[in-house]
């Protein structure tokens, strides 16, 4: 989100971390795909991967200082009974064709922008033009208006559609997934004895600030309450009741706000402090406080309520600091300064990857099944590409926004998975 809910996203205004980070990067534990038995083998994973055919001959097209982050190839053609090939939810008892749809409008919006025109002037995939990608969008909207079933759009896509292929991580094709959301806290305008810890606003003269810019800890102290005796005083923008709070709002790059008179706003990613994100639950693996297997947010969260003594310790690590804007109650917008849209935005590199065009994922996502637990489940789903995020880079990253509150939370701090991303761009 701009992140903006640019989590750490940060970078750009976004998460814009949002920058695209994402309570969900703290997390240091990937789980695999293939542990699912839902279809064989061949269907599950292995038909995903970029086949070893284009891989070789990528690696003869592109020159040593050019190497290719998409790779073009056919659509994937679902296994019999492979219900994770399909976007079934589209078609469910409760359609979520009007979510799409509305993201789909979003992109379609920033893709008329100069700011879309200078992105596409300089995009290192030739062949994927802002023109294409506007018209691949209205052609998939009205596939999308008009066909019957998650079957039937399918194959509509496999006549009129090529993928382009992340070469993930591994140049195989495979990406690791985590998620991101937007928070709702408690907050108030002024200090007072209960809300103390601030969030602030974006420097006025940051661009003057000498460089190396000063870190998190030279900015509001250990404690996160010094900020007033140097370069952040007067720019308190909202104060919160416990010190994590504000940390996971920058993580997170925008959060909802509650405040005492019972009315709502919302802040989001105004800038930062050119510093990478540290992930604060992979330092407390490395001093041996958790251990790495079967790590997860909502283990780090508990840690630090038990012990919120040592937030005093790990946060001033992550030297990175966000800035923020009040959005008086406006959705979290993303990298291309349009709103995200729960379940369809993601966050990627956007140095790679073309930004509002239309994508699908092929991952593991957890969802709360009808007892209230929670459980991950394969699926595919179209998205559209409209953030990033700082600690989102390179070809083999892309973050996954769930929505706001509570449960978006819950489901975006165990959400680790590896999977697939593609593009969809007209013949």
């Amino acid at each position: 989100m701009k992140n903006t809910l640019t989590r750490l996203r940060k970078f750009n205004k976004i998460i814009c971390i949002s920058l695209p980070v994402i309570l969900s990067i703290l997390l240091v534990r990937m789980q695999s795909l293939a542990h699912r038995e839902l279809s064989p083998p061949e269907c599950r994973v292995k038909k995903w991967n970029i086949p070893v055919s284009l891989t070789a001959e990528n690696q003869n097209v592109f020159t040593q200082k050019q190497k290719a982050v998409l790779i073009q190839r056919l659509p994937v053609t679902c296994c019999q009974g492979d219900t994770s090939c399909l976007d079934e939810v589209l078609y469910g008892e409760i359609p979520d064709k009007k979510a799409l749809v509305s993201a789909i409008a979003r992109s379609l919006q920033y893709l008329q922008t100069t700011n879309a025109v200078a992105a596409y002037q300089n995009y290192q995939v030739t062949e994927i033009k802002r023109d294409r990608v506007i018209k691949s969008l209205k052609r998939f909207r009205e596939l999308l208006l008009k066909t019957n079933s998650a079957t039937e759009l399918h194959q509509a896509i496999e006549r009129e559609f090529v993928l382009y292929q992340s070469v993930g991580k591994d140049t195989k094709g495979s990406v690791l997934f985590t998620a991101y959301y937007e928070p709702l806290y408690a907050a108030s305008r002024v200090p007072t004895a209960q809300y103390r810890y601030p969030v602030y606003r974006l420097p006025p003269d940051l661009n003057s600030w000498s460089k190396p810019h000063p870190t998190r800890k030279e900015l509001e102290g250990v404690d996160g309450l010094q900020g007033a005796k140097g370069k952040l005083r007067g720019l308190e923008l909202f104060w919160f009741r416990d010190r994590l709070e504000p940390y996971l709002a920058q993580i997170e790059g925008s959060a909802r706000l509650q405040l005492p008179d019972g009315t709502q706003t919302t802040i989001g990613y105004a800038g930062n402090n050119a510093y990478n994100y540290k992930s604060i639950g992979r330092e407390l693996v490395n001093d041996g406080k958790l251990p790495l297997e079967g790590i997860t947010m909502p283990i780090i969260l508990n840690y630090f309520r038990e012990y919120p003594q040592e937030l005093n310790i790990y946060i001033p690590r992550d030297r990175s600091f966000v800035f923020f804007q009040e959005n008086h109650g406006e959705p979290a917008q993303g990298f291309i300064n349009v709103p995200l849209t729960a379940e369809r935005s993601i966050a990627t590199d956007k140095s790679l990857m073309p930004p509002g065009a239309l994508a699908l994922i092929h991952t593991s996502i957890p969802f709360v099944n009808p007892t209230g637990k929670m459980e991950e489940r394969i699926v595919s789903r179209y998205v559209l590409d409209q953030d990033t995020g700082g600690a989102i880079k390179g070809a083999g990253r892309v973050d996954y926004f769930l929505g706001t509150g509570k449960l978006a939370g819950d489901r975006a701090g165990v959400t680790v998975s590896n999977g697939q991303l593609f593009y969809l761009l007209l013949k």
